[in-house]
């Protein structure tokens, strides 16, 4: 069984709003009485992109379990790399593959610089194919991102979608070890399906979004932030249970 924690959508700015709101997820998890296996942060993890974003970041992160992550497109690339991974600042995509308590998690980078909608181009599929090929077929996979690859029903998320979707979706036909797959971007802790696979969105810290029916401003800045725990039991079944964090 592996347990995971996942957050999105930090959006560290320097301003203590949202170190605060940040810090109070990451104590709360590094209190818990049995630890999670690892954290993940699916993008945006700084505001505008800038170095002294991403140390602040690194600095509240920091946790006695590892931390996995993946670009945003608040997230420049050269300085995410640089000030957060301690990586040569280059341009490529960010793509990682972690192994945790027996489970191949694939962190990938579906940024367009520039853009708030997402990709995932052909060098990123070309690594998804050549990583999931390579694992003993007994290890079950997720696949997470930013933008989330299906409408959500909200025109702010569903304007900056995932593009070409079909693609990852072919890919996937060929791999069933891959149980789930793990986004963030849309502000809304939510869950959907995708590839025959079940989809999860993770909530939020910087702020949280109001649906439709739930008032015309979009972000709701009083919700406290949340998470989500992920539990991938021995049948690779999936299941989620969401938290905030007050």
């Amino acid at each position: 069984m592996t347990l995971l924690a996942h957050i999105s959508d930090l959006h560290l700015d320097g301003s203590k709003r949202a170190a605060r709101r940040a810090s109070r997820v990451m104590d709360y998890l590094r209190a818990l009485p049995r630890p999670v296996d690892a954290l993940l942060v699916t993008g945006d993890i700084a505001d505008h992109g800038e170095e002294a974003e991403y140390e602040e970041a690194a600095q509240i992160l920091t946790a006695p379990f590892p931390v996995l992550s993946c670009p945003g497109n608040h997230d420049v690339r050269p300085a995410y790399r640089k000030a957060f991974l301690g990586e040569a600042p280059e341009h490529g995509p960010i793509n990682q593959v972690h192994h945790i308590a027996g489970t191949a998690i694939l962190m990938c980078d579906s940024t367009i610089p520039g853009h708030d909608a997402g990709r995932l181009d052909t060098q990123t599929l070309a690594w998804i194919e050549t990583t999931l090929t390579a694992l003993p077929k007994d290890t079950a996979a997720l696949i997470a991102f930013h933008q989330p690859p299906v409408e959500l029903h909200h025109p702010l998320p569903d304007s900056g979608m995932l593009e070409e979707p079909g693609d990852l979706a072919d890919l996937l036909d060929a791999h069933p070890q891959v149980a789930a797959v793990l986004t963030g971007h849309a502000h809304t802790a939510a869950a959907s399906t995708f590839a025959a696979r079940p989809l999860i969105i993770g909530p939020a810290i910087t702020w949280t979004l109001r649906m439709p029916w739930e008032g015309d401003a979009a972000a709701d800045r009083d919700q406290p932030p949340g998470l989500a725990f992920h539990i991938l039991d021995e049948d690779r079944r999936l299941t989620t249970h969401y938290r905030v964090v007050l």
